[in-house]
């Protein structure tokens, strides 16, 4: 998926930042005919938009904040990536167990049928109640946990959705430079004037835009103070709050095939959630950071929160030993002076400076991952009277993204049909490649008729043939992109395996490459 990057070139909207939200402005840009460059320091995903729940979800929570334009937006959006990418996103059932003395029963049906209601529902089931002795879903729970609600959300492959967006983005042209620092952007005349480091060593670039958009998530602030200069005047105060929030994998609980939505007496909630097949993710904590995003972890205070708080609904407690993996990612959130972390607005707010006779300058703060179309979508329509020609009409609403385009969105007969042309390849690492790549697997298989025609297991199931296609198709550079963020074949391998996983993929990275 290489694209020239050439100096001196000129570009209509350059994009810092390749998060889910960067990815899914320079996409809705370039399909509506804009010559658009998205940079990035890392890799794609490599920061909050891999560090997520991996939830497309409304945001039941949000209703205790009176949060309904953003839960409805999010509600109906869950719709579209479901019809647009049924690959990397699926419906998943929350059980929600009732505590005496928290959130009374009544509260918590009146809210789940508000949650029903706020947007139409084409693919998802309403909510109901449970009896938690009966229903399979008890089975993990404690028994005193006698009665229980169950709603629909969405689970998704955070990281591949934002490759997936990249991926749409340079398909309709778009150059998508990875490993690419914004070292400086000066306003000349009506155009800035951009000064881009190569990461991986190669020669510094200057081209230019029209228009500069910062979706650069916890860097907007170090973006907006360290490398945009308008002269005269002083660096932009960017209204962003940094918030961490960590989780941590465990085998997968006996029984908890569903997801759990489970209530701390601090009035936070936590998520237990399916995962990678064999695992139980969760999470999420709130707590204020500073400091670089890219060196944040969960810590030990954290940890023990989020097993104290599923060890008060499991009849089994977990202990830190059985922690295979945590990760920890920083959102920006826009800084609405609130006290109370959990309240502050998952909403996104954009900051455009446009000053007479000079470029354009737009800077994202907050979002999610789920409402990262709309998000893009009021983007364009901000900056669209700051190009020097007409930008088409918004697209994205109704186009399936790479991969989706999986007849009537329904994977169970996609797989099937999988199943029956590729009968020589096992039933689970089949389903995974469907899982990652949708429609696209074709292109990754070709003629294999079974796993030895995709070469070497290199480590974690990653083949010969599907790392060559992560390196042709998805900008992959490194070990670590290909087992943490376009897959999650890292997670639960012993310490040996993952250094011989590593070192092999990185020498064929190296042999692809070359």
């Amino acid at each position: 998926m290489a694209s020239p990057l050439r100096n001196a070139r000129r570009f209509d909207l350059a994009v810092i930042g390749g998060g889910i939200n960067g990815c899914g402005i320079a996409a809705d840009a370039a399909g509506r005919g804009l010559d658009v460059l998205l940079v990035e320091q890392g890799d794609l995903a490599q920061g909050t938009s891999s560090a997520s729940s991996k939830l497309i979800h409304g945001g039941l929570r949000y209703l205790e904040h009176y949060e309904f334009r953003l839960v409805r937006e999010s509600l109906e959006e869950r719709e579209v990536l479901l019809a647009n990418a049924p690959h990397i996103v699926w419906p998943m059932r929350f059980i929600v167990p009732h505590v005496p003395g928290m959130r009374s029963r009544l509260l918590m049906r009146a809210g789940l049928f508000l949650y029903d209601h706020l947007a139409t529902r084409h693919r998802m089931p309403a909510s109901g109640v449970l009896d938690l002795n009966r229903d399979p879903a008890g089975r993990p729970l404690n028994p005193t946990l006698r009665h229980g609600f169950h709603y629909a959300d969405c689970w998704a492959d955070d990281a591949r959705l934002v490759v997936t967006v990249a991926k749409a983005a340079a398909e309709r042209g778009a150059v998508v430079a990875t490993r690419t620092a914004l070292a400086a952007a000066r306003a000349e005349g009506r155009a800035w004037r951009l000064v881009l480091e190569d990461r991986g060593g190669g020669p510094t670039r200057e081209v230019a835009a029209d228009v500069l958009v910062n979706a650069a998530g916890p860097w907007a602030g170090l973006v907006a103070a360290d490398a945009i200069r308008r002269p005269g005047f002083p660096p932009a105060a960017i209204p962003v709050r940094l918030v961490k929030g960590s989780h941590i994998v465990v085998p997968r609980i006996a029984g908890a095939d569903d997801a759990y939505l489970l209530q701390s007496p601090d009035g936070r909630v936590v998520f237990l959630l399916p995962f990678a097949r064999r695992f139980t993710l969760i999470g999420t904590t709130d707590v204020p950071f500073e400091g670089d995003p890219v060196s944040v972890s969960p810590s030990a205070e954290e940890e023990d929160y989020l097993l104290a708080v599923a060890n008060r609904f499991l009849a089994a407690p977990l202990s830190r030993t059985d922690i295979v993996w945590r990760f920890a990612g920083v959102r920006p959130l826009y800084d609405d002076r609130s006290s109370n972390l959990s309240a502050v607005t998952r909403d996104y707010r954009l900051e455009l400076e446009a000053l007479e006779g000079g470029p354009a300058l737009l800077t994202v703060v907050g979002g999610k991952l789920t409402t990262y179309r709309r998000l893009a979508e009021a983007v364009l329509e901000r900056i669209a009277p700051h190009f020097t020609r007409a930008i088409g009409p918004a697209w994205t609403r109704g186009a399936v993204l790479p991969g989706g385009d999986i007849e009537n969105a329904d994977f169970r007969a996609f797989a099937r049909r999988a199943e029956a042309e590729r009968r020589g390849i096992a039933r689970e690492p089949l389903h995974v490649l469907l899982r990652r790549y949708g429609s696209r697997v074709m292109d990754l298989l070709g003629d294999a008729q079974s796993l030895s025609d995709l070469g070497a297991d290199l480590g974690g199931g990653i083949t010969e043939r599907e790392l060559d296609y992560l390196v042709r198709e998805e900008w992959v550079a490194s070990a670590n992109d290909v087992l943490w963020r376009r897959t999650k074949a890292g997670v639960g391998l012993a310490s040996a395996d993952l250094a011989r996983a590593e070192r092999n993929i990185g020498e064929s990275i190296t042999r692809v490459v070359r």
